[in-house]
Parts: structure tokens; sequence; C-alpha cells
């Protein structure tokens, strides 16, 4: 009976045995591969969290993790970036005169970076944002260390030129410098139109513009997401105070820059045979660019450096949904549901639109209305402003850390800074010096002058006797010059003279413009612009933490991706453009060079009408940034339940969304 029901229970038996064993090894075999997948976490973990790449790693460079050093290494290598831009800005006149480039043109060439800008940021924040971001930034780096090198190749296939080449001891043979063939005066010779251009230069500048544009995509869009998503989030105010506090410096040390360089002569091997103050002069221009080729290149190995993800922050999972095209619009879709973000940035394009003038025109603006020389209108352009601008970021960044205000209150004090910065701006209007106003009453051309063929004539301004300034001696109808006992060049038999002034006067002129004194209407406007200067700063903090705190974490870098290509092709391209007419709309006095049409042939804008250009340009920019405000007054309005320093209930969710899997017994 045993027997059977051994037999009867066998299959059972045995089978429960089995399914025994089996279970046993189950269970055995489960924590093993848990711990195992662990360990691989843990790994990816450490991967992420270490410093280096290829063979430049190891645990020394492991200290250097940290959010303190990444906001130096970033606001550095963002000095950098606006030091070769305003490098550019410093000598892009010297560009103007070197390849015979009006200032319409050299607008376009500016904006170049803006249009890469367009077709990138967008694409760009969305696949590079969910990568290693310290690499792609280093990559954006290196893509505007060959930015400087390219600007150089202009210089390496056209050298310096034949005219500045002329006007050296070494080659004194060449040139010409008989008073009859004096071209500054009333030769009564025909028209003799020798300079010409060329669109290779200008294709090239260009060029090197347009591809920076895809390292500084690189450089902002992802920089200042890892930047917030590394640090405290209480600290973050703090430390993007800081980097745009280092960025700021660049300006200044770009404009310095310049200015040293073009000292030196264009080649700095030759002896001129004039000087620094003669339009004439051409500095080298070409030699700043190398040298920031290579501090870039030490900027990006720097920043590549960095971990994918800081020691000490939650390395967070990437998207479970797969990178595709439709995904992104899907992202760009949510973006443009987001009534703040909508709101924030069109707030951003009307205030950049009517302030971008103010960036790229204040030297020429200082030079024509308060008659000002280049230097000093660089300096307090690049130094005063900077240095407002710099106090502004700071001080406004150290409050928002310690009083910790709401969305609202930023959106407020945003809306607070549009108003004062378009009463400012109608403030410049009435800043006015009429001894500059005045001078663009004289005619430079009329029927005195008509024989001496002046329409190719450099703007070479004397002043005659009666404190009238004209063009050139050729405008004056002078025949001849000489040096009198102080060496101040002298002109004579200037016909045109006699139709403006007393009899009795001698019919000389000296060189350089009339005195006007503007110094004390320059004050007063300096004044009023570092006031601007230093508001304008304070809300670039509360601006960018908006626009970081309306959109969650994965799409916040293409949502600054986004946002960067919109303020491209609504204010960063079409606002240089427009405001450049402007200027020339007010322009009585051009150049002309042969060989060519349209905006080539139509040269430099010698002389402005100063009046209409004060007004127009800042009743214009006042308006824009006026409509910006209602803007900020509708952020206001639906960023009352966004959250800025909510810091456990942001804890918690990401303790939420990490927390490992526990196994069950």
């Amino acid at each position: 009976m045993l027997s059977f029901n051994i037999k009867y229970y066998k299959v059972p038996i045995i089978y429960f045995i089995r399914l025994h064993v089996s279970c046993s090894c189950k269970i055995s075999k489960e924590p093993h591969e848990q711990t195992k997948f662990l360990n691989e976490k843990q790994a990816a973990v450490e991967e992420a969290h270490e410093c280096g790449f290829w063979f430049l790693r190891g645990p020394q460079l492991q200290r250097f993790a940290t959010e303190n050093v990444y906001v130096v290494v970033y606001g550095i290598a963002g000095c950098l970036i606006t030091m070769a831009y305003s490098y550019f800005t410093g000598t892009i006149t010297t560009l103007e005169k070197r390849y015979k480039i009006p200032s319409q043109v050299s607008a376009v060439i500016t904006i170049g970076n803006d249009i890469s800008t367009t077709f990138t940021s967008a694409f760009l924040g969305y696949y590079a944002g969910r990568g290693h971001r310290p690499r792609w930034i280093s990559l954006g780096l290196v893509i505007i260390a060959c930015f400087c090198l390219l600007m150089t190749v202009p210089h390496l296939l056209y050298g310096s030129g034949a005219t500045a080449l002329q006007l050296t001891s070494e080659f004194a043979t060449n040139l010409n410098v008989s008073e009859s063939a004096d071209r500054s005066l009333c030769n009564k010779l025909e028209e003799d139109c020798f300079e010409t251009t060329s669109w290779t230069p200008i294709a090239l500048l260009f060029a090197a513009q347009f591809i920076s544009g895809v390292g500084c995509s690189l450089f902002y869009t992802l920089g200042v997401s890892y930047m917030d998503d590394n640090t405290n989030k209480a600290k973050t105010p703090a430390l993007l105070s800081w980097s745009a506090f280092l960025r700021m410096l660049g300006p200044a040390l770009g404009f310095s820059f310049a200015s040293l360089c073009l000292r030196l002569y264009i080649s700095p091997e030759l002896s001129p045979l004039i000087q620094r103050d003669d339009p004439r002069w051409l500095g080298a221009w070409w030699l700043g660019w190398i040298i920031l080729t290579v501090i870039l290149l030490l900027s990006a190995l720097s920043m590549c450096m960095f971990p994918k993800a800081l020691p000490g922050t939650i390395v967070r999972s990437q998207p479970l949904t797969e990178l595709s095209l439709k995904h992104m619009l899907q992202c760009i879709r949510r973006l443009l549901r987001n009534k703040v973000y909508v709101f924030n940035n069109l707030a951003s394009i009307f205030y950049l639109f009517g302030y971008m003038p103010y960036w790229y025109f204040t030297p020429k603006y200082i030079e024509t209305q308060y008659k000002q020389s280049a230097s000093k209108a660089a300096m307090a352009t690049g130094t005063f402003g900077l240095g407002f601008s710099a106090a502004g970021v700071l001080l406004f960044g150290m409050f928002i850390s310690k009083y910790k205000p709401s969305a609202r209150a930023f959106a407020a004090w945003n809306a607070l800074v549009d108003l004062l910065t378009v009463a400012g701006l109608i403030g410049y209007v009435f800043i006015g010096c009429d001894g500059s106003d005045s001078a663009t009453a004289m005619s430079p051309y009329n029927a005195c002058s008509s024989t001496c063929h002046c329409e190719y004539v450099h703007f070479a301004p004397i002043c005659a006797a009666d404190n009238v300034t004209y063009i050139s001696a050729c405008h004056a109808g002078c025949s001849s010059k000489q040096q009198n006992e102080l060496g101040i060049m002298e002109y004579s038999d200037c016909k045109c003279i006699s139709n403006s002034t007393v009899v009795s006067q001698p019919l000389i002129a000296t060189a350089g413009a009339c005195p006007v004194d503007c110094s004390q209407q320059f004050l007063i406007f300096l004044a009023v612009m570092c006031l601007l200067k230093f508001v304008g700063a304070s809300a670039r903090t509360s601006n960018l933490l908006l626009a970081l705190r309306c959109v969650s974490a994965e799409d916040k870098s293409i949502a600054l991706g986004f946002a960067s290509m919109i303020l491209a092709i609504l204010t960063f391209i079409p606002s240089p453009i427009f405001f450049g007419w402007l200027f020339d709309f007010n322009c009585v006095v051009w150049g002309k060079i042969c060989g060519s049409r349209g905006l080539l042939g139509q040269g430099n804008c010698w002389l402005y009408d100063t009046k209409s250009l004060r007004y127009t340009m800042n009743i214009v920019a006042a308006a824009c940034i006026f409509l910006g405000s209602f803007w900020n007054i509708a952020v206001w309005y639906y960023a009352k339940n966004l959250k800025i320093f909510d810091e456990q209930e942001h804890n918690a969710k990401e303790l939420e969304l990490e927390e490992p899997i526990k196994l069950e017994t």
C-alpha cells in the first residue's frame, strides 16, 4: 500500500521537489541579479561624476568638480566669447577702411552669428541637452576658436593692402607726395576713381561670424541649464549673477585689447609715415584674433574636464521617449502652451529689439552726437557702462539670494525696469548739443567746389576762420597747404571760404574740425546711460530665472534653445539692420567706391543729421520697450503659482522619482 502510494504520488512528489529546488534557486538568484543591477547603476553614477576624458582623468581632478569651480570656468569662457565679439566691434572701423566696406554691409556681417543661431539653437538644445553637456559646451568653444582663426584669413590672403604699404618708409619711393597730385586739395583734375573693393573678404568675414553662432548656441543653451541642474536652487541666482559678472568683463577687455592692437600699424614690421590720428592709419586688427584663438582652445580644454553631473547631485535618468523630430515638436508645442514662457519671451523680444542699437551703436552715437574721439567713446561704453552693468547684476543677485522674491515680484520688477528704460531713452532726446546739430546745416557740395572734383576725396575736415567746418580742403576750394611755425597744417587760397566769411579775414583754414564743446551734454548723457545700464542689468537674473522655472526639467535645454532661435529671428537679426538703416537714413554726406553698385558703391557715411538721428532712434527704441512692458504685466498675472525657491517641494519630487526599487521578500 505504501509502495502504491509512493508510486501513485511519485510524479507529484518529484514535481514538488523540482519546484521547491527551482524556487529556491530563483529566490537565491534574484538578490544576486538585483545586486548586479545596483552595482552597474552605481558604476554608471560614478562614471557620470568622473572628471576628465581619455587619459586626462584621475582622482586628483575630482576636487575641482564643484559648482563654484564650474561657475568660474564657465564665466571665464563667457568672458572670452564676449571679448572676441567686442574685439570685432572695436576693429570694425578699421575693417571698413581696409576692405572699403560700408556700414550697412558691416551690420550684415555682424548678424551672421544670429542667423546660424536661428537654425541651430533649438535643435542643439534638444539633442545635445540630453548628452554630456560639458563636452558639448567645450565643442562650442572650439567652434568659436575656429571663428577667431577664420577672421585672420582675409589678412593672410590679401595682406596689408597697397594703400597702407605706400604710407611706410620702406615703400616711400612709390608714394607720390607732390602737392599737384594731392587729392585733398582743389586741383581741378578730372575725377580719379581709384578705390575698389571685393566681395571675397566680406564673404570670409560673414562665414566666420556664421559658424560662431553654432558655438554660442551650444555654450549659452547648455551652460545655463547645466548650472541650474547641478546646483542648489537657492544658490542659482547668486551663481548666475557671478557668471554674468565674469562675462561682462569681456567687453572691457575686448575694447582694450582692440585699442592695444590698433596702436600697431597693420604691418608692424614696417615704419609708417603717418601718425595714429591720421584718417588713413590702419592698425594691426588681425593680431588679436590669433591670441584669442589660443586662449579659447585652452578654455575649451578646461570645460571638457567637467563630469556629466557634478558630485553630490542626482543623476537624472534620461527620458524614456526616443529622441526624434516628432518628440522635439511635441516639446515645442508644450512650450507654446506655457503662457508664462510665451509672455516672458515676448517681453524680451520687444525690450531687446529696442535696446539692441545701444549695444551696437553707442560708440558711434557718442562720436556723432557729442563730438568725442573714438577712443573716448569706446572707453565710455566699455568701462563706465560695464561697471554699472556689473554692479547691477551682482547687487540684484545678492538681493535675490537673501530675500528670495516670488515669481510675481520678478515680473513686476521687469515691467518697472522697462518703464524706467523708456523714461531714460526719452531723456536722451533732450540731451543734445547745439554745436553738433548746427554742423550739419552746412552743405558739403556747392557750385564753388564743383570744379574741384571732390566726390571721391576722403573725409578730412578743416576749420575755416569763421568757425565753419568743411568736409575737406577740396570742398573748401583750397589749392595749397603748408605747415605753420607750430607744426599745424594750414590750407590757403580757399576760394569757397570767401562766400561765407568777412572779406577782411584771410582765406585760410586749419586741419581738423572746428572745436565744439559738448562736454557738459556728454557727461549728462553718460550719467543717464550708467543709470540705465545698472537698472537694465538688474533684470537679467530675474528674467532668466523665470525662463528656467516656468518649464519642466526635461524641457529646460530646448526651452532656452528655442527662445534663442526666436530672439534671433525677431530681434538679433532685424534690429541691427533696422537701426543701421535708420543711421543711414539720417546721413547727409556719403562717400563713394569705384567699380561697384548698390551698398558697396555707397561707401561710408561722413556726416549725420544729429538732431534728426537723436529723435528718431530714441523714440522708436522707447516705443518698442514700452510695448514690452505690457507682456511683463501678463507674466505677472500668470506667474502667481510659479515656484522659484520652493526647495522642499522640489526635493520631495526628486526623491520620489529617484527612489530605488525595493526587493520584496
